[in-house]
């Protein structure tokens, strides 16, 4: 019954990819390679005799996306982040990143951006699997010339990784959406409303206690309603690594 399932998940994913419509001609498209590497952990360790410290949580997350045919380095993530577990499915978080950025997804110069981020993360296992949700904000300050204002935004993250018995007890299969919108314009041509979607699919392995890795395929439509470049469609392979010291 489970593997009819899976075959039935797959075949579905693949005929959506098959009958998606025809690109827009001002649209462009770009093959990348993204690689990711995100640690959590609690910080009991300072003092294993306060186990109230293992409520309090810490983040720290990597990441390098290579575009232009993942001929090169286009940006890179450093995110660290504090949070307070509410109880077992559910923590608060809020944190600081480093965008360092170039093209193709700048329209010109390279630049960096410092984003400071608040999120509520859920997530809770169920007999057909585990479903992770995340709500994030973000507050975006770029250093370009002409810039002063602050980019305000709104993410909505949902996981659903399905076990998968029939091939082995530590591996899964993906399914992950986040559709990302602007809250306000900006002086850098950043307008309210959808901004993008980044749609993965694919499998992970569980190989011990604290690591998981993943791999799959990500779709990630870029819209840019007031902005000289064209909106974007990236076919994106995403590599990533979990690291759980909790």
């Amino acid at each position: 019954m489970l593997k009819k399932l899976y075959i039935l998940i797959v075949s579905t994913i693949v005929a959506l990819m098959l009958s998606s419509p025809v690109v827009a001609e001002k649209t462009v498209q770009d093959f990348q390679t993204w690689g990711m590497v995100l640690g959590t952990g609690n910080f009991s360790s300072f003092n294993p005799n306060n186990p109230n410290l293992e409520k309090f949580k810490w983040w720290l997350e990597g990441q390098g996306r290579f575009g232009d045919d993942s001929s090169r380095f286009s940006q890179g993530i450093i995110r660290p982040g504090v949070g307070y577990a509410v109880n077992d499915q559910t923590s608060l978080w809020v944190g600081y990143a480093w965008i360092p950025t170039d093209k193709p997804f700048t329209g010109g110069d390279r630049f960096n951006e410092n984003r400071i981020w608040q999120q509520l993360l859920w997530n809770k296992q169920y007999s057909f699997g585990s479903i992770m949700a995340r709500t994030r904000t973000e507050q975006r300050f770029f250093d370009i010339p002409g810039s002063s204002d602050v980019a305000y935004r709104f993410r909505q993250f949902f996981k659903w990784s399905i076990p998968m018995p029939f091939i082995s007890p530590k591996t899964f299969f993906i399914l992950q959406d986040e559709v990302f919108v602007n809250l306000n314009n900006t002086e850098v041509g950043l307008r309210s409303g959808f901004n993008q979607n980044r749609f993965f699919t694919g499998l992970g392995y569980k190989f011990n206690k604290i690591t998981t890795g993943e791999i799959g395929y990500m779709n990630q439509y870029i819209n840019n309603p007031a902005n000289p470049r064209p909106d974007q469609v990236d076919h994106i392979l995403g590599v990533h690594l979990f690291l759980n010291f909790n």
